[in-house]
């Protein structure tokens, strides 16, 4: 983490230093920034807290590679043995039913579980702050879109670049 400290402070310092170009340009940098980055940290962090707790409390399950979960969604195609009867001898309602058991259905529980990350506070209160920035900015008559993009951008990038260091 002390790493990440250096450049987001120099960066920071950047940011500042860009007040005395123009208000305007300073203002639509700092909130496009700082909210980008506010989110890229608090996903991250939130991630990184669900996938501990999951770890802790031994809930981590076998999960199948990408390409098998596109490809076979409903784990039809498993190790079974395969049947060699003939299409006469086959009892069709016996694997209809035992098919129907492989597939898994929605509930609940497993809505829970996945969206534990994606409605905690960390990441909530980072768009909250987007958007009341730039309806801010809005109101005010400084929003100057050609700044507030790319300093997204530049949000996401240190972000990134400090919760990998940490």
């Amino acid at each position: 983490m002390k790493k990440a400290v250096k450049p987001l402070l120099a960066l920071e310092l950047f940011i500042l230093l860009s007040a005395f170009f123009s208000f305007s340009f300073f203002i639509n940098l700092q909130v496009a920034f700082l909210s980008s980055f506010f989110i890229i940290m608090g996903s991250m962090y939130a991630y990184k807290n669900m996938v501990s707790a999951k770890i802790k409390n031994e809930d981590v399950e076998e999960q199948k590679d990408e390409l098998d979960r596109v490809l076979d969604p409903y784990e039809l195609d498993d190790d079974a043995p395969i049947n060699k009867k003939p299409i006469e001898e086959l009892d069709l309602k016996a694997i209809v039913k035992e098919e129907k058991k492989k597939i898994k259905l929605l509930n609940l529980s497993d809505i829970k579980k996945g969206s534990s990350a994606s409605f905690s506070a960390y990441r909530l209160v980072p768009y909250l702050f987007l958007i009341v920035g730039f309806i801010a900015l809005q109101n005010n008559g400084v929003l100057d879109i050609a700044i507030y993009l790319p300093s997204l951008l530049l949000g996401i990038v240190a972000g990134y670049i400090t919760m990998r260091e940490s």
